[in-house]
């Protein structure tokens, strides 16, 4: 069985959409650090637009089902990062 990449874990989060911005999670910037061991387990650090969104707990649950979707993984976990998302960190559109 091929390992899984943090670009595979990426890929499928790209599926994870913030309802209030309409942008996926890996392209706002959210995803702070994939981490993967040898047996399978995945760890996502995510970081929230604002501190008290309200839907932090549906972002976490979507970003571990789409991370535990991904083949190879056997465990999925999310961290909420305590740091202020910095709107710097979302993707530029390639010209």
């Amino acid at each position: 069985m091929a390992a899984v990449t943090e670009q595979s874990v990426r890929e499928a989060l790209r599926k994870v959409i913030d309802p209030e911005m309409g942008m996926d999670v890996v392209a706002m910037g959210m995803i702070r650090q994939v981490e993967i061991d040898e047996e399978g387990r995945a760890e996502v650090k995510l970081v929230l637009t604002t501190p008290f969104c309200p839907l932090a707990s549906y972002l976490v649950e979507q970003v571990r089902q789409a991370t535990a979707q991904v083949p190879g993984i056997q465990e999925a976990k999310v961290t909420r990062l305590d740091e202020r998302w910095n709107p710097a960190w979302m993707e530029r559109p390639s010209e």
